[in-house]
């Protein structure tokens, strides 16, 4: 069985092991419009064969599945050697049903229905606990903003020309994407604290953006200005609907 990721690896590998086909679509596509790798497992014999066949950061464990519960499944899996952090799935939230999460070899347990930006909040502290660098490469829309090159593309490859500070708003935007962001909240993560700028240069540079990025009515994500507040990005999904968390 693989333990740890394979080096080199550009974005953090997660294996999302959940027998409701609507979860399992809904939440793969949420983590992998945050930049991580995703694979999907149905049960617990397929979740077997993805480890057989590569190495994950962190397993998104559902307790409840087809061909058994998801604590023996992790303890079978820990007893041969299984590195990665776990998250744990379920709507079973008595306090015994945690604590057997937890001795199983979890090292997060949530209860379902769960909040989305919650669920991606501990999937990021599990990553940084391990140590390993949180995504980013952000594919949205059609186009790909690569942090780490610092570069905007296409979907045929094409660069889309930014500005730092426009790459630095597009970045904030879309990590705090289906939230109302304050201009003053968005002028101290962009601009920086200690920098005096007027806050309505932020609706110039969204200006410019959305210019750049080609929006129209019709295109498949939105900067929505909040009148009195600031402004909020959403991102259309597979399905045609705005994602706006």
């Amino acid at each position: 069985m693989s333990t740890s990721p394979s080096q080199g690896t550009a974005r953090p590998a997660i294996l999302l092991v959940e027998d409701d086909t609507t979860l399992r679509l809904a939440l793969a596509d949420n983590l992998q419009e945050q930049g991580y790798a995703v694979e999907v497992a149905p049960s617990a014999r397929e979740a077997r064969a993805q480890l057989q066949a590569r190495a994950f950061d962190l397993l998104i464990l559902d307790v409840m599945l087809p061909d058994g519960d998801g604590y023996t499944l992790l303890k079978q899996l820990r007893a041969e050697g299984l590195t990665s952090m776990v998250l744990m799935l379920t709507a079973r939230t008595l306090e015994e049903d945690i604590v057997r999460g937890f001795e199983a070899g979890a090292q997060d347990y949530l209860g379902k229905p769960y909040r989305l930006r919650e669920l991606l909040a501990r999937v990021g502290a599990l990553l940084r606990r391990a140590g390993t660098p949180l995504p980013e490469v952000f594919p949205f829309a059609g186009f790909t903003l690569d942090l780490g090159r610092r570069t905007l593309t296409r979907e045929d490859g094409a660069p889309v020309e930014l500005t730092r500070t426009e790459l630095d708003l597009l970045a904030y935007l879309l990590r705090n994407r289906g939230r109302a962001l304050r201009r003053d909240d968005i002028l101290d993560a962009v601009w920086g604290r200690d920098v005096v700028v007027d806050p309505r240069t932020v609706d110039n540079f969204v200006s410019s953006l959305k210019r750049k990025l080609g929006w129209t009515s019709t295109s498949p994500f939105a900067i929505h200005a909040i009148r009195g507040v600031g402004y909020r990005m959403e991102v259309e999904t597979g399905e045609g609907s705005v994602r706006s968390g």
